[in-house]
């Protein structure tokens, strides 16, 4: 059974509708209800920002502060992590010349947020994404990204530092300064990134394809077929160096063709999420409603088992309206495997009672009107 990872209590002060609240938990799963803008959303939100990057909305830090707030935002939480327990703080002090976000942990001030994977690990799923299999491929690279950096702390800052380098090729064929030694050197480096994040995607995909396998005949949601498409398909059993070199000789062949069109149009950057239900055979995109959320849904629980197998440590799971369109029994099976899972799991919902199937398993909070009460 994994280590679970669960949160004892959340602080926020100005942050989104809350100028302050403050929620002691107890370890078990943490059920949110009340009406639609009460701010269930908001404190899942604010538990997301517990992990790397910009949390489940992408909001900008100017958002997510409360309207009316004179210095930034704050979020302070007490867990029992997965190297024991930790308090972890963090938020914007707009006083301060420095506007960026800041990070404390213990205490002690940290230089960057990939050290929060240290502690925790956080998965999420939104009304947002419902829409993702139907939606841009750039979605599709944002979410299969999220399930990497779950297992892989250092894709992050490798995307990071591939798009910072494609930049710069960019500004430099924008410019006609088409020097090869610049060139060359960047398109290595943009070789090494690209084929390193492609290889972490295609790895993280098959350990997911077996676990699904062994999952599928007992899960209630639908198996998710998966493939990657877009750059150096069905490639990636060579070598890595060979990968890498073959990678650069395309950048340097396709330099004024990328010139011309003003950007780069081969690299991990421009790869798809391929995702099929695979007891119908059918693209997700032309599957239902429905169909689709339940194929999101079994994705992400397959996932998150996947994370507990790999690291020993259950994540901290965001659910949010996850019981609305779910019959009684799916909610039910749902439930309890989310409860197998062994972590953590927050979900939010408009009606209390689709919940009950629960019981004592979850500590219930009703929110309203940026207020919280047990």
């Amino acid at each position: 059974m994994p280590h679970k990872v669960s949160l004892s209590s959340l602080k926020l002060t100005d942050f989104r509708n809350y100028a302050a609240a403050s929620l002691v938990l107890d370890g078990r799963h943490v059920v949110l209800t009340g009406d639609n803008g009460a701010g269930k959303t908001n404190l899942m939100e604010a538990v997301s920002f517990l992990s790397p990057g910009r949390g489940l909305r992408r909001a900008t830090y100017a958002d997510v502060t409360r309207v009316g707030a004179r210095a930034g935002f704050s979020i302070f939480a007490e867990l029992d992590g997965m190297e024991g327990e930790v308090e972890i703080g963090t938020g914007i002090d707009t006083s301060d010349e420095n506007t960026g976000r800041k990070l404390r942990i213990n205490g002690t001030p940290v230089k960057t947020a990939d050290e929060l994977t240290d502690h925790l690990r956080v998965l999420w799923l939104t009304p947002a994404m419902d829409g993702l299999f139907a939606g841009g491929s750039s979605d599709r690279r944002r979410f299969l990204d999220r399930l990497v950096l779950s297992l892989d702390p250092a894709h992050g800052r490798r995307a990071t530092d591939f798009e910072r380098a494609m930049r710069s090729r960019n500004k430099l064929l924008d410019d006609g300064r088409f020097d090869p030694s610049w060139l060359s050197g960047i398109e290595e480096q943009m070789a090494s990134l690209g084929i390193a994040m492609a290889l972490a995607r295609e790895e993280m995909l098959g350990l997911l394809a077996r676990l699904i396998d062994e999952t599928r005949e007992t899960s209630p949601f639908p198996s998710a077929t998966l493939e990657l498409s877009g750059f150096m398909d069905g490639q990636f059993a060579r070598p890595s160096v060979d990968l890498e070199d073959e990678y650069a000789a395309i950048l340097a062949e396709n330099r004024y063709r990328d010139a011309g069109a003003g950007r780069t149009l081969d690299g991990p950057h421009r790869a798809d999420l391929l995702v099929r239900h695979r007891e119908k055979q059918m693209e997700a995109e032309r599957c239902s409603t429905g169909e689709q959320k339940a194929l999101l849904v079994g994705l992400i629980l397959a996932h998150a088992k996947l994370v507990a197998n790999l690291t020993g440590h259950a994540p901290v799971l965001l659910l949010d309206e996850i019981a609305a369109h779910l019959d009684e029994a799916r909610r039910g099976a749902l439930f309890d495997l989310i409860d197998a899972l062994g972590g953590q799991a927050f979900m939010t919902g408009t009606d209390r009672s689709m919940f009950s199937l629960l019981g004592d398993r979850a500590q219930f909070f009703t929110v309203a009107e940026g207020r919280v009460f047990e």
